[in-house]
């Protein structure tokens, strides 16, 4: 299982570009690449994606036990060539600033990866030496071998940081990615925007992986990825034998999915048939409905106008039929959406209440929920943990099923209440990963398999 990390000393060094430049310039030598994400970011694993022709894992410590983080790694790396792993924010950034926990550092030696740093080096000299050398000796159990220096100017500034940096400093220079203005990526609210949709995003991937190939050691880099350890992937999963089949909507307003969790789906037995709410007219035949996250608010117009497809929603929420929804789901489980211009759209009506944009972030981190009352996840009791990151917020006189907390910097903890339900239906701003307990997963299962055995 060989492997290797990039991080950097902050966000916006270009670890999401250089990560994926890097992934398709391996793929293109034949390497069969697999990539990973630390934290639980949606929109930087659909570039790794188009990067590696394989879906991107999240390893999160705050969602996922140690175990699992180590389960599902060996799951997807014991069939590549390389697994490449992208960090999240800075390398020691993590949940409490007192604590690497949940950082990529945490998350290096979780899993014994060595670690390429990147570096913005642009208006660097001499100085890029002493913040290398700062990040290396800041803890001596993280193993950074090499860095990549990114925003070059000239090939006479990249032989000024080589040098001050390898004399000063044991690591290695791998390479420097020049300054390209045509590799950087759009973003919006709520991160970069989809890989999905820009029309450009092959043509700024492939620019990147030839920089990559030009500018940076490939072989050295591979060299540094052999694995030191190995480990099996432990999992056991009890799969039903219902010939069960759940409906997972998926298009341009809903792709916010970790692909280990409908992983997980399948390996209990579950099929899953995905479908469009925006383009189909009908739901496809199944025992239950998931919706992952989104941008429900940019295409609800396209939403609210497929009135046939909200209609068979609502009949199957009617119907006991289990239905699932996060963030995005949870606002198209709803009677309408109010955008950021203030122009209302009609959603399926399930859930008695509204959503309604705003310009200010309304969640943002960790967090865990408390279910209050039985769902088709979790008995009462069980406690799910996640993350939020939503600029809407859902208006509603339902009584709240979850009873969420977080911990705040200062070790406080901050609390409030949300998730809704209406019959089998069930929406909630809180995202999580399925194997975060199997007994999420199990519990969707009987719900489904009751289902079923109700409508035979």
């Amino acid at each position: 299982m060989d492997r290797i990390m990039i991080a950097a000393t902050h966000s916006g060094a270009g670890k999401t570009t250089i990560t994926s430049g890097l992934m398709r310039a391996l793929k293109d030598k034949g390497l069969k690449v697999q990539p990973y994400k630390v934290g639980p970011d949606y929109i930087d694993t659909s570039y790794h994606k188009q990067a590696s022709g394989l879906d991107s894992h999240n390893i999160d410590e705050f969602i996922l036990p140690k175990d699992e983080i180590r389960n599902i790694f060996a799951a997807y790396a014991k069939t590549s060539d390389i697994s490449i792993i992208e960090g999240v924010m800075g390398v020691y950034d993590g949940y409490q600033s007192d604590s690497d926990y949940c950082s990529s550092a945490s998350m290096a030696k979780i899993l014994n990866c060595p670690v390429i740093l990147v570096i913005d080096a642009r208006a660097m000299a001499g100085s890029a030496a002493a913040l290398v050398k700062g990040f290396v000796e800041f803890d001596k159990d993280l193993d950074i071998v090499g860095v990549i220096l990114n925003n070059v100017s000239s090939e006479n500034h990249y032989d000024i940081l080589k040098q001050a940096i390898e004399k000063n400093v044991n690591v290695k220079v791998l390479g420097r990615i020049p300054k390209n203005s045509d590799i950087s990526l759009p973003s919006r609210h709520l991160g970069l925007v989809m890989q999905s949709e820009l029309d450009d995003s092959e043509q700024k991937l492939q620019t990147m992986a030839d920089l990559v190939a030009t500018y940076l050691d490939l072989d050295e880099i591979i060299k540094i990825s052999k694995a030191k350890s190995t480990w099996e992937s432990k999992r056991a999963i009890k799969r039903s034998d219902k010939n069960l089949t759940l409906a997972v909507a998926f298009d341009k307003a809903f792709n916010f999915y970790y692909p280990d969790t409908l992983n997980i789906f399948k390996l209990a037995g579950i099929k899953l048939e995905y479908f469009s709410p925006i383009s189909d007219r009908e739901l496809p035949k199944c025992d239950g409905i998931y919706f992952g996250g989104g941008y429900p608010e940019v295409f609800a117009r396209e939403l609210s106008n497929n009135t046939k497809m909200r209609a068979s929603i609502k009949e199957a929420s009617n119907n006991n039929m289990p239905i699932y929804g996060e963030c995005g789901g949870l606002m198209y489980l709803g009677d309408y959406l109010i955008d950021s211009d203030g122009d209302k759209f009609d959603m399926t009506g399930i859930l008695s209440g509204y959503s309604k944009m705003s310009a200010k972030l309304q969640r943002f981190g960790y967090c865990q929920g408390k279910l209050n009352e039985p769902t088709i996840i979790g008995e009462k009791g069980q406690i799910v943990r996640g993350h939020e990151f939503h600029h809407s917020e859902f208006i509603t006189d339902l009584e709240p099923v979850y009873s969420m907390e977080k911990e705040l910097s200062d070790y406080s903890i901050k609390t409030w209440a949300g998730g809704y339900r209406y019959k089998n239906t069930f929406g909630t701003y809180l995202h999580t990963h399925f194997a975060s307990d199997y007994n999420l997963i199990y519990k969707f299962c009987s719900a489904l398999e009751e289902y079923s055995e109700s409508n035979l």
